[in-house]
């Protein structure tokens, strides 16, 4: 027998599931707390016990979503500033997309939308920070554009892939390839590693 705990949290995951699919569907702006109730069939009560609003239930997607992103920036700063690093954490950040999918849908589809709201910035330091471990501190300008393209690139990715045919797993294989060729091309093999404790990891 579930707990009122696990209620609860069965709960908040359905209503950001059912908010989320109809942010995607009608967009952020158009889709209303008491469509979000109506589709899961409780009362506007009951939905407000959980979130008061809909930035509420966006940033609580943001959260959970997010935490593996928060998680490999934290291992990346935590390693040398070998290209193998960097070539692991485009990988792992391959992974944290696929995971975050919905959420990236989301953000794509009403950028209006997300620019207003809290997440859009906090979304912008992730990136800034992850584009800050890739990049090195004397990097020429066109291998910082490679850096910065080399994460877009999986965003952008993500969603033109969509309507090209072929096994979405080779799909994603592929774009991967593509942004760590990026990252390679970016990190001449000549170049020094950085140790964690001395490098910069902050975008300028």
């Amino acid at each position: 027998m579930s707990t009122p705990q696990a209620r609860r949290g069965n709960t908040r995951q359905r209503i950001q599931d059912v908010a989320l699919e109809l942010f995607s569907e009608q967009g952020y702006e158009k889709t209303s707390l008491r469509e979000i109730a109506e589709k899961l069939e409780v009362t506007k009560a009951a939905l407000y016990y959980h979130f008061k609003t809909k930035e509420d239930i966006v940033i609580s997607l943001f959260q959970d979503l997010t935490g593996p992103i928060d998680e490999l920036i934290v291992w990346a700063q935590e390693q040398p500033r070998t290209l193998e690093t960097k070539h692991e954490l485009i990988r792992r950040y391959s992974e944290s997309l696929r995971s975050a999918e919905p959420l990236f849908r989301f953000m794509q589809e009403n950028q209006a939308a997300v620019r207003d709201l809290s997440i859009g910035e906090r979304f912008k330091e992730r990136m800034l920070t992850l584009f800050g471990l890739l990049k090195e501190p004397d990097s020429e300008l066109s291998d910082q554009v490679r850096c910065i393209t080399a994460l877009f690139s999986m965003h952008a990715g993500m969603f033109a892939m969509q309507n090209v045919e072929g096994d979405p797993e080779e799909k994603r294989k592929a774009i991967l390839e593509v942004a760590t060729e990026l990252v390679t091309a970016a990190n001449p093999p000549n170049r020094r590693p950085v140790r964690p404790d001395s490098a910069q990891t902050e975008a300028p």
